[in-house]
């Protein structure tokens, strides 16, 4: 969806509130026109500031935010040409959604017969053309955001940031709003940065996602990159359902490193943050890709395991293991499998061909 027109850029941007502990620190990050970018992260990692420097509401320590290439950080938020949709919608509930949905374009002084089109337009586009009289307490959760996402684009802004915005829905609804986000994203083409820490949000809607932790990018890339290829142990366990295994790298051959794991086991692995023998490493392996009773291949590890939990979820079987010393590993058995009869306490072999485990940092 991206044009590769390079659109917002952070420049060594560094952030600290009291003068000494950095919140965000030496963020280098280009966006280009077009792009859904999510940051992504837990409570405190940097995430919400990145996006309040972006918009203006903070002030940057060091470093410098460019957008279309002019320094932005001495520029105050309404002159920024960007749009903002937070959480708690911020409609004003003494106006009606119509007048909600006009008031960026009455601060920026446009006509009024070019006003009402545009909102008729804007509430279109969120499918709420028959709300305009309404107040913003006679609409739901999922119909405040609407609207709020209509006065965030109404103005035809460049750039829109989105702080948490489904955060408040139940579950259906922030779904079904997640592919309305999208839909109105792609097509208006309009750069997006939409801050979450819901990881399933991330995966669903975003071009690249940004994973913080502690005030720095652990990795940016597309979303099948970050959840088939993660970088380090951090991102394994943020992104999807990941199981650990803590061994020592015994040696690498031809790409393939031979970790002794902690019951004694040799596992095969791609080596991706361990690059000698004797270094510690934990060892990657998604639920998805553990086999149950593996065929004799020279390139499949295989282990046994005790059946602790077994709990059924309609398309697919959960079953919580002890493998290797790890009591909570999982195995995902599709419902269609052979291998569904199961008892807990039972011994099982299991594996997982080298190239589905990656050795990461400790």
């Amino acid at each position: 969806m991206t044009s590769g027109q390079l659109h917002v850029h952070f420049d060594r941007v560094q952030k600290s509130y009291d003068g000494e502990k950095l919140v965000v620190k030496d963020l280098n990050l280009e966006l280009s026109r077009g792009e859904f970018l999510t940051l992504l992260g837990p409570s405190g990692s940097g995430k919400t500031t990145c996006l309040m420097m972006l918009a203006g509401f903070e002030t940057v320590t060091s470093g410098e935010i460019r957008i279309n290439g002019q320094p932005i950080n001495n520029v105050p938020p309404h002159k920024r040409n960007i749009g903002m949709v937070f959480q708690n919608y911020a409609l004003f509930p003494h106006m009606t959604v119509e007048e909600n949905i006009a008031y960026p374009l009455k601060v920026r002084k446009l006509d009024k017969a070019e006003i009402a089109k545009r909102v008729r337009g804007a509430l279109e586009m969120v499918q709420m053309a028959e709300f305009g009289e309404r107040m913003p307490a006679q609409l739901s959760g999922g119909q405040q955001q609407r609207i709020a996402l209509a006065r965030a684009l109404v103005f035809e802004p460049e750039l829109v940031l989105m702080d948490e915005p489904l955060g408040a829905l139940d579950k259906q609804l922030r779904e079904q709003m997640q592919f309305e986000i999208k839909r109105i994203h792609d097509n208006l083409g309009v750069t997006v940065v939409y801050v979450t820490h819901d990881q399933s949000e991330a995966l669903t809607m975003s071009d690249r996602i940004a994973v913080f932790n502690d005030g720095i990018i652990q990795q940016l890339a597309p979303p099948d990159d970050l959840y088939e290829r993660p970088e380090n142990s951090f991102v394994a366990q943020f992104i999807g359902e990941n199981n650990a295994l803590r061994g020592k790298v015994e040696h690498i051959v031809d790409g393939v490193a031979m970790v002794r794991i902690d019951d004694g086991s040799l596992v095969r692995a791609l080596p991706v943050k361990v690059d000698a023998p004797g270094q510690e490493t934990l060892l990657s392996v998604r639920p998805e890709r553990v086999m149950l009773n593996p065929p004799p291949r020279e390139d499949i590890t295989v282990l046994e395991g005790t059946v602790r939990e077994l709990i059924y979820l309609g398309d697919h079987i959960r079953c919580h293991m002890s493998v290797a010393g790890n009591d909570e590993f999982i195995v995902k058995i599709p419902n269609a499998s052979d291998e569904k009869d199961l008892g807990v306490g039972q011994r099982v072999r299991l594996g997982w061909k080298a190239a589905d485990c990656r050795a990461l940092d400790p």
